[in-house]
């Protein structure tokens, strides 16, 4: 397939996953054959992103060849889009010059994403050799606290003064545009950098030319400060819809802007983070499948630990009860459903208890209301089950004893699951720790143990209550 039919096919598809694979594909192609021009034009159409992830899914041994081909200018912008583990593979492959100019080019957010992955060493280095504007916008934001509004802001943003005129502020957003993340969220400062309001390009646009910008400005600015928890600083943009939103210091000054982009992001990572944390994993916010696999042994094992504890644990119990085994020896045939339905439901509930947690819907005054509607969730839930497996039981053992132990059993662990499961994320919360790390464990603990010493207690009742033959 020549370069202009592979152009041609690309016009022709509406799937960018599709014209993805397409370019990839054919890039791949040019580049084993050593045909570098027609590699570099096939990239010319493309969006940064695209290529970004094109590169990424190259084999390893034609990523800088490819990232070779790139203009300069669009070269630092597909940069920026890159998997951290391929960044820092070109970053070796380069020459000294070609990694300054290229760190030197990046925004200061990303660059400090970038810094955060690198050794110390090699950070030390980088920033011996940048301008003195760059690198003291780059040390600002590595001198806040990892995951807080200051680590993941950028200072590149457009100030203006109250009695800017219209026509002056247009001006002079013209003159900033090329060297700042956005132009469409402006911020309006004093002469000591306090942030007084807040207004967007749209409403300069529309705006009278000779009207100041403090005549037309929102002065009821919403803002976060840079000690933030990144979470809050998504929360607060998806609660107003902004495009960016401004961060100020301890003295109110504006030092810089988080944008939307960059939120998707954390949003993205936090994701991970917690459903990695429901499976009993910690990622530390690093690719799980970058990981060395030793660290990975390691930390599924540490989980896994507790589990055959709890197993340990549950078996104790069993072994403690081997009296009633030996009266009703079908009691063993219903453990494993009784201890399978607790968890499944104590899992529904922590998931929806952690999932409100992190989307701060669920307040502290609020937590005992919502522990007791799960809890009802949870009567309710193991009464329909109950009843079920009380019938089926019954159809399977012709055993009244067994049936009802079953059924009751599954009553009360349903409702002991689903109390446990939205009360252990929300007490671990309150006491700083990860509800879904720490919660996943916990609950598997509570249902197991305390769920087989329930079916064997409500047994042993029952046999007092009701003479067998």
């Amino acid at each position: 397939m020549t370069l202009v039919q592979s152009q041609d096919v690309a016009q022709s598809i509406s799937s960018r996953e599709e014209l993805r694979d397409l370019v990839r594909s054919q890039l791949q192609i040019f580049l084993e054959q050593g045909n570098l021009k027609d590699a570099k034009l096939l990239l010319v159409p493309v969006q940064a992103v695209d290529v970004a992830e094109v590169i990424h899914e190259l084999p390893e041994n034609l990523h800088a060849i490819a990232f070779r081909l790139l203009p300069k200018d669009e070269a630092t912008e597909v940069y920026e889009h890159l998997d951290r583990s391929v960044q820092q593979a070109l970053l070796e492959e380069f020459k000294n010059q070609e990694i300054r100019d290229l760190v030197e080019q990046m925004s200061p957010d990303d660059r400090a994403r970038l810094f955060d992955e690198l050794p110390a060493k090699v950070v030390r280095q980088l920033l011996t050799h940048l301008s003195a504007n760059e690198r003291e916008a780059t040390s600002l934001l590595l001198g806040y606290q990892p995951d807080t509004a200051g680590r993941i802001m950028t200072p590149e943003y457009i100030s203006l003064k109250e009695n800017l005129t219209v026509n002056g502020a247009l001006e002079r957003i013209r003159h900033l545009a090329d060297t700042t993340e956005t132009v469409y969220a402006l911020y309006v400062t004093d002469a000591a950098r306090h942030l007084t309001g807040i207004l967007s390009l749209r409403d300069l646009v529309v705006a009278q030319p000779e009207q100041t910008v403090g005549e037309i400005m929102n002065r009821d600015a919403v803002f976060v400060h840079t000690s933030t928890d990144q979470e809050e600083v998504a929360r607060t943009i998806q609660r107003y819809d902004f495009l960016a939103v401004p961060v100020v210091d301890s003295e109110q000054r504006l030092v810089g802007i988080v944008t939307v982009d960059d939120i998707i992001d954390v949003i993205e990572r936090e994701t991970t983070e917690d459903i990695y944390a429901l499976g009993g994993l910690q990622s530390d916010g690093e690719d799980y499948f970058q990981m060395n696999l030793f660290r990975v042994s390691r930390q599924r094992a540490s989980w896994l630990l507790i589990l055959l504890v709890t197993n340990v644990l549950t078996s104790a119990v069993i072994r403690a009860n081997e009296g009633t085994l030996k009266q009703l020896v079908g009691l063993a045939m219903f453990i494993p459903l009784l201890i399978g339905t607790g968890g499944n439901v104590g899992t529904q509930s922590s998931t929806v208890i952690i999932r409100g947690l992190n989307m701060d819907k669920i307040q502290t005054g609020g937590a005992w209301r919502l522990i007791r509607r799960e809890a009802i969730a949870g009567l309710m839930l193991g009464s329909m089950l109950g009843a079920l497996v009380t019938v089926g039981a019954y159809l399977l053992q012709g055993d009244i004893i067994i049936s009802l132990s079953a059924g009751v059993s599954l009553i009360a662990i349903a409702v002991l699951a689903s109390t446990s499961g939205a009360a252990l994320p929300i007490l671990f919360k309150s006491q700083g720790f990860d509800p879904a790390l720490m919660s996943a464990p916990f609950i598997t603990t509570c249902v197991d143990v305390l769920g087989v010493l329930i079916y064997f207690t409500v047994a042993r009742v029952l046999l007092t209550l009701i003479p067998t033959a």
